[in-house]
């Protein structure tokens, strides 16, 4: 092969390996440049007014019980939102999809023994994916204005998937520690972030809908003992 061939085949391949990579930094600074001035403090959310609930997205759940160190953060964070008058209700999201794995009755137990009524607590037991739970929290709850609570590197996504629904959303990070295993975090989130990119545009319905269960009324209705 002639040089001036195998130097446009070269080219050629270079193109076509750095463009999936220029595809997600693209999409992943869109998310997140686009999001950056929802990110607001506790302060902030204490005097926000008409707020319906404080989403909070599910994580990791110990085999005995016990909240992950993230989850226990979000879960801190939410609490204190909550105290301070930032919504009336708390909309726990999570894994509940096996009996044996249940992330929002692990939430909800922290919420009460921090002395919130179980009924200003919902759970939402489908929320099986940071699409998912926005997507529910406004198809079966009813929920037009939410504070979401997660760590920041995860605000950005929620937040960008929570405007593709209409909904006025603002979030409050929940960094109190460093976790380890971040910077893979942080990597497979710019997957994550265009992946839901794509999700926010064609807006596939979630693994379950069911029946209307409004953020406004009795969060008892939504156990599941």
């Amino acid at each position: 092969m002639k040089k001036g061939r195998l130097k446009i085949v070269l080219i050629i391949i270079l193109i076509v390996l750095l463009l999936p990579v220029v595809v997600l930094l693209s999409l992943n600074s869109v998310v997140v440049n686009g999001q950056a001035s929802k990110i607001i403090s506790p302060e902030e959310a204490y005097k926000m007014e008409n707020a319906d609930c404080i989403l909070v997205l599910g994580c990791g759940v110990k085999d005995n019980g016990v909240p992950s160190d993230m989850l226990r953060d979000r879960l801190i964070r939410s609490v204190d939102l909550y105290k301070n008058n930032a919504a009336p209700k708390l909309l726990m999201s999570g894994d509940h999809g096996k009996t044996d794995y249940n992330e929002v009755g692990t939430m909800k137990n922290f919420a009460i023994d921090s002395g919130i009524d179980s009924e200003d607590i919902f759970m939402d037991h489908a929320g099986f994916s940071t699409y998912e739970s926005i997507y529910r929290a406004k198809e079966i709850f009813g929920a037009e204005k939410i504070i979401i609570v997660s760590q920041e590197y995860h605000l950005y996504r929620a937040l960008h998937i929570a405007e593709s629904f209409g909904l006025e959303a603002f979030g409050v990070a929940a960094d109190y520690h460093t976790y380890g295993g971040q910077a893979y975090r942080e990597v497979r989130e710019i997957l994550a972030r265009a992946k839901d990119f794509a999700t926010s545009v064609f807006k596939p319905k979630p693994t379950y809908l069911g029946e209307f269960i409004s953020i406004k009324g009795d969060g008892n209705l939504t156990n599941d003992y």
